[in-house]
C-alpha cells in the first residue's frame, strides 16, 4: 500500500512538473524539443489568426496539429519529470533525517565533561564534539576517540547498526545518523550545508546533475540533424510553390504542414527521452544505494574493461574458515577435532568459532560442561601467536606452526616432520595452517582457508564474456594469492599489494588505453581511487577515501562494483538502443509522408504510396499523433533501461541494431497506417 501511494505521489508531482517545465528558460535547454515547442506556439498563433481570415489550412486541422504538438512537449517534460520524481522522493526522505540538533562542543579534546551546547548548524570544520548513546551525530566527522554502534538506517536503509571507532578504516561518521551505544568523540570535517547528507540530497534530486560528455556529444548530433531538417523543410515552401505553378496542378505546402513535417522528421523521440535516460540511470544507482558524484562516473562504468577487486569481502567471505582437520600419523581425526574445539571455546574470532562449528558438524562434538572442567583459557596474543586451554592437568595449544613448534620443543616434546609437510601443503594451497598440540604432543593441523563466495566465479565468467578483465588485489603472499585467484576464477592478481603498487598498476593499464574501476575504504587506497576512472569508496571508509572516489557505496559492499558496471553498461545500452530506434523512426516517417504531400503536384508519386494513405491531411495527422504517442510509450523503457545481457560490445551492438533498428523502421509504418485508417473512418480526409 505504501509503495502504491508513493507512486501516485510521484505521478501527480510529475504531471505538475510537466506544465511547469513549459517555461521558455527550461525548454531552451533541450534544442530538439525547443523546435517542437516553437512549432506548438506557431501553430497556436496560426489557429488564432484563422478566426480573422488569415489561414492556410482548415481551423480544426490547425487546432489538432497545435494540440498534438503541445502534448508532444508535455510528454517529453513528463518523461524527464517522472525520472526526477524518484530522486525528489528519496531526497525528501533524506531531508527528514537531517535535523538541526544540539551538539556538545568540547572546549578541549582531553576533557569530555567540559563542553558547551550549540546547534549543529553553528559547528565549523575542526570543532570537536562528544556524542553519547541515543544522540544524533550533528555533522560529518572523524572519530578521534571511543567506539560505538551507529544506526545509519536514515542514510543506507539498513537497520543493523555498524561499529565506528577511532583509528583504522571505520572512523568516518555521517551527520544525521544516531548512536545506539557507548560514546564517540568526533572532529567535524565539513562545514554547515556541505555535509555528505547535503551532497546526497543535491545529487539524488538532480540539482547537481550535469550532462555527461556522451550526452553532450549525442545532443550535438541531434541538434545537427534538426538543423538539417529545418533547412530541408524550409525549402519545401518555395519549392512546392514553384512546382505547383509549373505543373499547373495542386497547391503549395502550408506553413502548418511544414511545421508538422519538421517535428515528424526531427529526432524528437530520443530528444524527448535523452535527459530522462541519464536521470533514470543515476536513479537506478541510487536505488542500489550508491551515490554517484557525477554522471560521467556512471558512463565510465559502462565502458570499464578492467576491474580491480579487493580479495577480502569481495571475492572471499572476509574471514578464514576451518575446512579440514589433518591429523598426523597415529592420531584419529576426531581426537584432533576434539582438542581443536576445546582450545577454541573461548576464541571469539571468526576462525575460532568456525573450528567449533566444524567439529560439531563432523563429529557431533557438543555440550561441554565448562564449569565442571574448572578450565582456564589462554587468549591469543601477537607475542605468543597461540591460544589454548588448561584443565584437569591437560594442556592444549593451537596456533601458528612456528609458535607451537617452539612451545612443544621447549617443553621437551617432539615436532614431527610429517606435521611440517602438512603445514607446507596447506600453505601451498593458499590456506592458513594452525597446529594443535596436546600435552606437548602434536596432533595435527587445522586447515583454515579463505572461503570464496558462492557464485563469484560465475559472475567473473560473465564479465569475461563482456570483455572485462578482473584483477584480485590482496596483501597475501604470491602463493596464497595464486591459489585463491585460481579458485575464484579471476584473470590476474596483485599479491602483497601496497598503495604504490595499486597506483602503478592502474596507471599501467590506463597507459595502454584501458578504463579501470576499483573499490577502496582506507586512506592508503585514496591515491589509487583518485587515479581510477571509476572509484567506489565505501561509506564505512575514511573521509580521505570518500573524497578520492567518484562514487560512494552506502552499503559498504565491495561486490557492488560489479553491479555498478552493469548499471553503467545498461545506461549506455539504453541510450544507444533508443537512439537507433529514433533515427530509424525518422527514416521510416520520411518515406511514409513525403510522397503523399506531393500527390496533387506530381500524381506519379502515387506509386510510392505503398501504404495506401488516404490524403496528406490524414498522413500528417497520423504521423504527428504517432510521434507524440511513441514518446509516452517509450518512457517505461527509458526509466527501466534495456534488459542487460553479458555479451561483448560488438555482439550487443548487432542485436540492438537488429531489434531497435528494424523495430524503429517497422513501427511507424504499422502505426501510421492504423491511425490513418481510424481518421478516415472518422471522416477526416
Amino acid at each position: 500500500m505504501e509503495k502504491k501511494s508513493i507512486n501516485k505521489s510521484i505521478l501527480g508531482d510529475s504531471l505538475r512538473q510537466s506544465f511547469a517545465k513549459l517555461a521558455p528558460g527550461i525548454q531552451v535547454k533541450n534544442p530538439v524539443m525547443l523546435v517542437v515547442y516553437i512549432g506548438a506556439i506557431l501553430t497556436t498563433a496560426l489557429y488564432v489568426l484563422s478566426f480573422v481570415g488569415i489561414k492556410d489550412e482548415n481551423s480544426g486541422y490547425i487546432l489538432a496539429i497545435a494540440l498534438i504538438l503541445w502534448f508532444t512537449v508535455l510528454f517529453a517534460n513528463f518523461a524527464e519529470a517522472i525520472a526526477e520524481g524518484r530522486g525528489r522522493a528519496q531526497a525528501d526522505t533524506l531531508r527528514k533525517a537531517r535535523k538541526d540538533v544540539k551538539a556538545k562542543k568540547l572546549k578541549t579534546k582531553s576533557n569530555t565533561d567540559d563542553y558547551t551546547e550549540v546547534l549543529s548548524a553553528q559547528l565549523k570544520k575542526g570543532d570537536v564534539v562528544i556524542v553519547r548513546a541515543g544522540e544524533q551525530i550533528p555533522m560529518d566527522g572523524e572519530v578521534i576517540d571511543g567506539a560505538a554502534s551507529v544506526d545509519e538506517s536514515a542514510i543506507t536503509g539498513e537497520s543493523a547498526p555498524v561499529i565506528r571507532e577511532s583509528g583504522g578504516d571505520r572512523s568516518a561518521v555521517t551527520g544525521g545518523t544516531t548512536l545506539v551505544s557507548d560514546w564517540l568523540v568526533i572532529e567535524v570535517t565539513a562545514e554547515a550545508g556541505e555535509s555528505f547528507l547535503d551532497k546526497m540530497i543535491s545529487m539524488v534530486e538532480g540539482a547537481s546533475r550535469k550532462k555527461t560528455p556522451n550526452e553532450i556529444a549525442l545532443q550535438i548530433l541531434l541538434v545537427t540533424l534538426t538543423i538539417i531538417f529545418v533547412i530541408v523543410t524550409a525549402t519545401l515552401l518555395p519549392f512546392s510553390s514553384f512546382a505547383s505553378s509549373q505543373a499547373g496542378a495542386g497547391s503549395a505546402i502550408s506553413i502548418t504542414n511544414v511545421i508538422a513535417l519538421l517535428v515528424c522528421l526531427a529526432p524528437t523521440t530520443i530528444g524527448a527521452l535523452l535527459s530522462s535516460i541519464g536521470i533514470a540511470g543515476m536513479s537506478r544507482l541510487n536505488q542500489a544505494n550508491v551515490l554517484a558524484m557525477s554522471g560521467r562516473a556512471i558512463e565510465a562504468a559502462g565502458d570499464v574493461d578492467v576491474l580491480l577487486l579487493d580479495k577480502t569481502g569481495t571475492i572471499t567471505l572476509g574471514n578464514r574458515q576451518a575446512s579440514e582437520f589433518l591429523p598426523v600419523k597415529g592420531i584419529k581425526e576426531q581426537e584432533l577435532a576434539d582438542a581443536a574445539q576445546l582450545s577454541s571455546l573461548a576464541d571469539e574470532t571468526a576462525e575460532g568459532r568456525s573450528i567449533v562449528v566444524l567439529a560439531k558438524e563432523k563429529f557431533g562434538i557438543r555440550g561441554r560442561e565448562l564449569t565442571k572442567m574448572n578450565a582456564s583459557f589462554i587468549e591469543f596474543t601477537a607475542k605468543t601467536r597461540m591460544s589454548g586451554i588448561d584443565y584437569q592437568g591437560i594442556q592444549i595449544r593451537k596456533g601458528a606452526a612456528e609458535a607451537v613448534k617452539a612451545f612443544v620443543q621447549d617443553n621437551g616434546g617432539e615436532y614431527p616432520e610429517e606435521c611440517e609437510q602438512i603445514v607446507r601443503h596447506v600453505a601451498g594451497a593458499g590456506g592458513t595452517p594452525l597446529v594443535v598440540a596436546k600435552n606437548n604432543q602434536v596432533l595435527g593441523v587445522v586447515y583454515l582457508k579463505d572461503i570464496v563466495k558462492n557464485g563469484v566465479k560465475e559472475r567473473f565468467e560473465d564479465l569475461r564474456k563482456m570483455g572485462i578483465k578482473t584483477i584480485m588485489i590482496t596483501g597475501d603472499n604470491p602463493m596464497t594469492a595464486a591459489a585463491i585467484a585460481a579458485e575464484a576464477g579471476v584473470d590476474d592478481f596483485l599479491a602483497e599489494a601496497t598503495p604504490e603498487a595499486k597506483l602503478e598498476l592502474i596507471r599501467d593499464y590506463q597507459a595502454k588505453g584501458h578504463l579501470v574501476a576499483m573499490t577502496g575504504d582506507g586512506t592508503n587506497d585514496a591515491p589509487a581511487l583518485a587515479q581510477a576512472d571509476v572509484a567506489v569508496a565505501m561509506n564505512t571508509g575514511t573521509q580521505a577515501a570518500k573524497e578520492a572516489g567518484n562514487m560512494v557505496d552506502l552499503d559498504s559492499s565491495p561486490t557492488k562494483l560489479i553491479d555498478i558496471v552493469r548499471i553503467g553498461k545498461q545506461l549506455l545500452m539504453t541510450r544507444g538502443a533508443l537512439t537507433t530506434f529514433s533515427v530509424a523512426n525518422d527514416v521510416a516517417k520520411y518515406f511514409a509522408i513525403i510522397p503523399v504531400l506531393f500527390f496533387g503536384i506530381y500524381p506519379q508519386l502515387t506509386a510510392l504510396n505503398f501504404m495506401g494513405l488516404t490524403s496528406s491531411t490524414t498522413a500528417i495527422l497520423s504521423a504527428i499523433i504517432y510521434n507524440a504517442l511513441i514518446i509516452i510509450a517509450l518512457i517505461p523503457l527509458a526509466l527501466k533501461g534495456v534488459k542487460y545481457r553479458e555479451l561483448p560490445a560488438g555482439k550487443l551492438l548487432g542485436q540492438n541494431m537488429l531489434i531497435y533498428g528494424l523495430g524503429g523502421i517497422a513501427a511507424p509504418f504499422i502505426a501510421i497506417k492504423g491511425i490513418d485508417m481510424l481518421l478516415t473512418a472518422c471522416g477526416i480526409v
